[in-house]
């Protein structure tokens, strides 16, 4: 009895191709700032409603309140896990900094893939932040600890890594 283990190189090589990860770390904090606040308009617009049914039903209503938890990690495991499995392997906050998420193989990632990298992205800053912050520093491919242990990287997308190959290679313009 043999077991054939397929272990695929990285698809993605800093040296390589440097343009997929120029700008990658500044660029994904900006988008998980956007992330967060399209994962937050629904949770507190759901909040303002549960209020404004209290009031109506005199207090009953605000019995709610303690769904709001488990329908806020609901929200955001669906929201990022629908988002990286969509087309262009983003989310909202991604898609505008022209990111993807990319198994290390290179495949696009799916909706199971992208739920686990949010639970595993929000355990690991709970629970060695700010220390968690610090790996993309000290591995070439810019991954965090969570992209690291799911096989996933953040790159450029084919547009901007594209754009940034063909500003490298233009001669430099005159003062």
């Amino acid at each position: 009895m043999s077991i054939s283990m397929d272990v695929r190189p990285h698809a993605y090589d800093p040296d390589l191709n440097p343009e997929l990860f120029e700008g990658v770390l500044s660029r994904r904090v900006v988008a998980f700032m956007i992330d967060f606040v399209v994962m937050a308009a629904p949770v507190i617009l759901a909040a303002m409603v549960i209020f404004v049914f209290g009031i109506v039903t005199l207090g009953f209503g605000w019995a709610l309140y303690w769904l709001l938890p488990l329908a806020s990690v609901i929200w955001a495991i669906v929201y990022f896990g629908l988002g990286v499995a969509g087309e262009r392997s983003a989310t909202i906050g991604m898609r505008v900094m022209d990111l993807e998420m990319r198994t290390w193989y290179g495949a696009p990632a799916y909706f199971v893939l992208g739920a686990v990298h949010v639970i595993l992205f929000w355990v690991s800053v709970s629970a060695l932040t700010p220390f968690v912050l610090l790996v993309p520093f000290f591995n070439r491919r810019k991954r965090l600890l969570h992209d690291i242990l799911l096989g996933t990287v953040i790159v450029n997308n084919a547009a901007r890594a594209s754009a940034l190959r063909g500003f490298a290679g233009s001669p430099a313009q005159p003062l």
